[in-house]
């Protein structure tokens, strides 16, 4: 039984890790932003008061949030594990989740950071653009367009979003950070640490992740 979190930066490639992740040691990967939709559309009581504060642009409440992951562990599919992706993103909600697995007799095996330079995160966030049109994602520097500033599939104008502006992206990873710092302490407190250098491509921090993880099991 291994309870995994994943952690990282806007940019840093949790997603992706925590994906790749699951298939390779075969737990579910529990998304709160996916939690958060897939309950409003079952239009559980629970969901729907999420719903509610997603559609003010607002976050949802610690212990309502804690509350939801809570009952997603409890299903027979999280039975032997999971990998959390994107929560706990407060020290609060780090200690809520203790809590609330220790009521089910469970805990959080380990918790992993993937660490990338605050330039490279800025690199990779500001460099994102989307077609107007088909939406189809680009990149300034990995996946750019054959003609600057046009889609390749449809011809459409490229658009960047607000929030992957440089100057927004800088204020999104302090925000980041001053939140994170206090979680990452929380487990090193707990010896469930683990970082993992994040610019080593995308095979090689799932090899470092899979190589921390299987060094952190016993013998």
């Amino acid at each position: 039984m291994m309870y995994i979190i994943m952690l990282g930066a806007p940019g840093a490639g949790k997603g992706t890790q925590a994906d790749i992740l699951s298939r390779e040691i075969g737990l579910p990967r529990i998304a709160s932003g996916d939690l958060f939709r897939q309950a409003s559309e079952e239009g559980t009581r629970s969901g729907l008061a999420a719903k509610s504060y997603m559609d003010k642009g607002l976050l949802v409440p610690d212990d309502m949030t804690t509350k939801m992951i809570s009952e997603r562990l409890g299903r027979p599919d999280c039975a032997s594990g999971c990998i959390l992706d994107g929560f706990p993103r407060t020290l609060h909600q780090a200690e809520v989740l203790d809590r609330a697995l220790e009521e089910q007799g469970k805990r959080i095996d380990e918790a992993i950071y993937i660490e990338v330079p605050d330039e490279e995160l800025v690199k990779r966030l500001s460099g994102r653009w989307l077609c107007r049109t088909c939406q189809t994602p680009y990149h300034a520097t990995s996946s750019p367009p054959e003609t600057p500033g046009r889609c390749n599939k449809c011809g459409g104008e490229l658009y960047q979003r607000s929030d992957d502006r440089q100057e927004t992206v800088r204020e999104r990873l302090s925000v980041f950070f001053a939140q994170t710092v206090p979680i990452l302490d929380h487990y090193k407190k707990q010896s469930k640490l683990i970082r993992v250098n994040g610019n080593l491509g995308i095979q090689g921090v799932a090899g470092a992740i899979i190589s921390a993880l299987k060094a952190s099991l016993p013998s």
